[in-house]
């Protein structure tokens, strides 16, 4: 297995994922981001466009979170969702997706409109993000499984995306060692360092370290039987 350079929750932190970046062997190491690109955040519209094109020439492996969910949520029902969105971050990511400022009188209706119009190919990317990625004993996720499934592959769509305490604290049984973010790692430790959060079991790894929220941006190399570095950048 070629080793994978797999980065946290980003949430537009476009500077310290450039500055995180640095660390990723292009030549030995593979590219996977857990989800959460958007939302909050310096600049979500430059982490999208960024990892997009990484995607696109080095076949980096992108996977959705809840958060690029909420946008396409937002985007299918614009006046029902957007209440919801804008208080999870979405107007740091409307806003960077549009081009110029926005008009004060538009619509939830026209707004979406303005941003299938104008960030069309990066809906389409996000749109088309798969779940999770499996390789070997490890599987990379946004938020989790369904640990009480007799197979973890049958777990809920929304559930890779937005499961917590289930899979946090339930028994793993699976045989595999997963690897996600979705909860910042500060709500499961007991000091709330932002440090990357490893289960009693050692089969859990939460590498979001609340980097929008003042905490940093992890990226851990993955290889065939262990993990063999961590980086992170903070503000």
């Amino acid at each position: 297995m070629k080793p994978i350079f797999a980065v946290g929750d980003v949430h537009g932190e476009i500077t310290l994922l450039d500055e995180l970046l640095e660390n990723w062997d292009k030549e030995q190491e593979r590219l996977l981001f857990v989800g959460d690109l958007i939302d909050r955040g310096e600049n979500p519209a430059a982490v999208l466009r960024r990892v997009k094109a990484l995607a696109d020439q080095t076949g980096a492996i992108v996977l959705k979170g809840n958060h690029e969910q909420m946008l396409l949520d937002f985007l299918e029902n614009p006046s029902g969702k957007m209440h919801y969105y804008l208080s999870q971050g979405g107007m740091e990511t409307i806003q960077s997706l549009i081009a110029d400022s926005l008009d004060k009188k538009m619509t939830p209706e026209g707004l979406a409109e303005r941003v299938k119009e104008e960030a069309a190919e990066l809906i389409d990317f996000i749109r088309n993000l798969p779940l999770y990625y499996e390789e070997g004993k490890y599987v990379f996720v946004h938020a989790g499984v369904d640990l009480t499934k007799k197979d973890w592959h049958d777990t809920e769509e929304r559930d890779f995306f937005w499961i917590r305490e289930p899979f946090l604290f339930g028994q793993n049984k699976t045989g595999k060692v997963f690897i996600f973010g979705h909860t910042p790692v500060q709500n499961l430790h007991i000091d709330e360092s932002s440090g990357i959060w490893v289960s009693e079991d050692k089969t859990r790894l939460d590498i979001d370290g609340g980097a929008v929220f003042g905490g940093e941006l992890h990226g851990v190399v993955v290889e065939e039987k262990v993990i063999t570095k961590s980086f992170s950048v903070k503000k």
